[in-house]
């Protein structure tokens, strides 16, 4: 561990989990006004300037949930412990990132429920966009560390 072994695509996906989940962090933090621009919707930003917790409740549980992403990612690029069931993990996560990023950059243009509309198609094609970059190093990544190519 730590020497021979490198996955850099899983390095970059895993920094950019913990760097989505830090990102989520600091919107706890910054309240009504971080929520809105970060795009949780309209209820999110509301809930939150009248006091109730479910927003940070809910953005601390994806903060907790990206950072263990970003744990598995890391173990799979060696940098961390080998965790069991890593490639099924790192297989179900890959799969989770694209198909968010695919669907993300659809609902929109076809969709009219209020969970969708809720949020600008500014923000359904950046964050879709981020998706499927991170979904893509995720494939990338797996795939190097199933076929045993770790050197590129």
């Amino acid at each position: 561990m730590f020497n021979t072994y490198e996955n850099k695509y899983l390095v970059v996906a895993g920094y950019c989990n913990w760097l989505a989940a830090l990102t989520h962090v600091f919107i706890i933090v910054g309240g009504p006004d971080w929520y809105r621009f970060f795009g949780a919707g309209e209820a999110m930003a509301q809930a939150a300037e009248h006091g109730s917790i479910r927003p940070d409740i809910t953005t601390g549980i994806i903060a907790m949930l990206l950072t263990f992403l970003g744990v598995i990612a890391m173990s799979g690029a060696d940098k961390l412990p080998r965790l069991p069931l890593l490639k099924t993990a790192l297989c179900l996560i890959t799969f989770v990132y694209l198909s968010r990023g695919i669907a993300g950059l659809a609902l929109p243009f076809i969709s009219q429920h209020p969970l969708i509309q809720q949020n600008s198609t500014t923000f359904w094609l950046v964050s879709s966009s981020i998706c499927l970059i991170i979904g893509m190093l995720h494939l990338i990544g797996t795939i190097k560390l199933w076929n045993g190519n770790t050197q590129k």
